[in-house]
Order: structure tokens, then C-alpha cells, then sequence
């Protein structure tokens, strides 16, 4: 994936690569969804804490799964109408919810005790106000033909913040490879149950 970038020939190998990776995906979600169905099966037939929330998932996908086999995924379905209805709504409160925790994380983390954490308070609000349009209403008032917020924030999202996102991603790949590889020479066999 990365040699495609720096390596013209590569790039032929990168579409087989993608197309493999569609084909894969298939058994990869019938092993997700087996491991999904195993785990909250035993929940229930244990009847741990957690087996009402087991109860629903079940339900959930059945009724999901019946409605998009039955009446279709298309425009004007029970199945468009509950994804609308239900799944949206219940993604926005857990995006919501998560949106509390990250200000209560911010407001222990951007404590000025440290040079680091000054620095990372002076960031987020520059790139805030920079991004919001009360910052950008406030920045015109003070100062009318300057976008020096824009050009400064988008310089902070551009290059020091996309270098921790690629070292980020580029750790998440290596994890993933490596579990994969775990995986296919049968080290890891916490997914057919035997970690628990």
C-alpha cells in the first residue's frame, strides 16, 4: 500500500491488492458476525449482567436483518425508516455522550501546570476559534481584513497534527497486521472462543 505512493508499477498490485480486500472482507464479516452471535448466545444462556443488553442485540439484528431481506433497503423501507429512526438517532447520543467525556478529558488534560499542556490549551483554542463562527466573528471585529486564524489553524491541522495522525494509523496498521498474522499461523485463537 505504502510502495504504490513512491513505486509507479505498484499501482496494479494496489487495485488487485483493493479488489482481495473486498473479497476477503466477506468470510471476515461471517466470522464478525459468528463471533458476535457466539458471545451474546452465551451471555444469555449464562445469564450474566449483561443478558438483557444481549436480548436486545439479538433482536435488533433479527429485526434488521427481516426487514432489509423481506421489504428491501431502498427508498420508503422499514428498513430505511428504522435505520433513520432508530440507528441515527442512537449514533448521534453516543457521539453526544461521547463529546461530555472528551470536554471533561480536556478540562483534566488543558490544566496549565506544564509547558506541554499550556502549549496543547493554546493549540486547541486557537484551532476552535479558528473553526467556529463566533471565533471567526470575533477575529473580524478586532482585526476586518485578516484571516491570520484560517491560516494559522489550518497550518496546526496540516502538518503537526497530520504527522500524529499518520504515526497513529501507521501503528494501528502494524497492530493489525500483526494480530493477522497471529491469526493466520493459529498463535491467537481468542476469536474461536479460547481466551475467554
Amino acid at each position: 500500500m505504502i510502495a504504490q505512493f513512491f513505486i509507479p508499477p505498484f499501482t496494479s498490485l494496489y487495485d488487485k491488492i483493493l479488489n482481495w480486500a473486498m473479497i476477503i472482507s466477506i468470510p471476515a464479516l461471517v466470522i464478525g458476525l459468528t463471533s458476535l452471535i457466539k458471545l451474546h448466545y452465551t451471555r444469555i444462556i449464562r445469564k450474566t449482567p449483561n443478558m438483557p443488553y444481549s436480548i436486545v442485540a439479538f433482536i435488533a439484528m433479527i429485526t434488521m436483518a427481516l426487514m432489509g431481506l423481506i421489504g428491501g433497503t431502498g427508498e420508503g423501507t422499514g428498513f430505511e425508516w428504522m435505520f433513520k429512526n432508530i440507528q441515527v438517532p442512537m449514533q448521534a447520543t453516543m457521539f453526544s455522550l461521547l463529546a461530555f467525556y472528551i470536554a471533561s478529558a480536556a478540562y483534566r488534560a488543558f490544566r496549565a501546570r506544564t509547558l506541554e499542556a499550556t502549549l496543547m490549551l493554546l493549540t486547541a483554542v486557537i484551532v476552535m476559534l479558528a473553526r467556529v463562527p463566533i471565533g471567526n466573528f470575533l477575529w473580524h471585529l478586532i482585526m476586518p481584513n485578516s484571516n491570520l486564524p484560517e491560516v494559522v489553524s489550518g497550518w496546526i491541522l496540516n502538518v503537526p497534527s497530520m504527522a500524529a495522525r499518520r504515526g497513529i494509523i501507521l501503528g494501528i496498521s502494524l497492530g493489525a497486521i500483526a494480530t493477522s498474522i497471529k491469526i493466520i499461523l493459529g498463535i491467537e485463537r481468542s476469536y474461536m472462543g479460547a481466551g475467554e
